[in-house]
């Protein structure tokens, strides 16, 4: 973050960015990439994948900044464009393609869970490990904040199909937090 010292706010990122300035350019980037990378790992397992769609992003961002009406947060605005464009690399990527499954939802009706002190690098790792169509979906809804409409939009997908998507990401993870607990108890006792 070398670069950030010339910068001291966004306003002023955004205007070198706008005429240019390299250093803005490098600035924005430094300050960015770690979040935005965390954020295509989310939906792309590849680190490689991961690393080319934030890097696909930020140049979406330097091509859209014009666009950018100092509405809302800035950091929103790019994020928005990292999710996007995520999203549009699972859609176009047949090998990874959003799943879409259609059991039946009874498998999980008398599942229970106890409350747990798992960590949340714990918990990211199982949202990790569930199938593309449930973590994307969980990912939107759960972490994004996107609505189900929103989502759907995104995804071409249907709004039913959305909530379908989160409730079976929400069932499979407890699932996996029951099974945690259960070895965690055979193993203290």
């Amino acid at each position: 973050m070398l670069f950030k010292t010339n910068y001291s706010s966004d306003e002023k990122l955004i205007k070198g960015c706008l005429k240019g300035d390299r250093s803005a350019q490098r600035a924005l980037y430094d300050s960015y990439s770690g979040k935005f990378l965390a954020i295509c790992l989310r939906y792309l397992k590849n680190r490689e994948h991961a690393e080319d769609v934030m890097i696909e992003s930020f140049m979406k961002i330097f091509e859209k900044l014009p666009q950018y009406e100092g509405k809302g947060s800035f950091e929103g605005w790019m994020k928005r464009i990292v999710v996007t464009q995520s999203l549009m690399t699972l859609r176009s990527n047949r090998h990874l393609m959003m799943e879409v499954h259609v059991e039946e939802d009874h498998q999980y009706e008398h599942f229970h869970y106890e409350s747990t002190d798992l960590e949340a690098e714990d918990l990211m790792d199982m949202v990790e490990s569930l199938p593309v169509g449930y973590r994307t979906v969980f990912n939107l809804y759960a972490i994004e904040g996107y609505a189900h409409q929103e989502i759907a939009d995104l995804l071409g997908i249907s709004e039913s199909t959305s909530k379908s998507q989160l409730n079976r990401a929400r069932n499979v993870l407890k699932e996996k937090i029951a099974s945690q607990q259960l070895i965690k108890k055979r193993i203290n006792g």
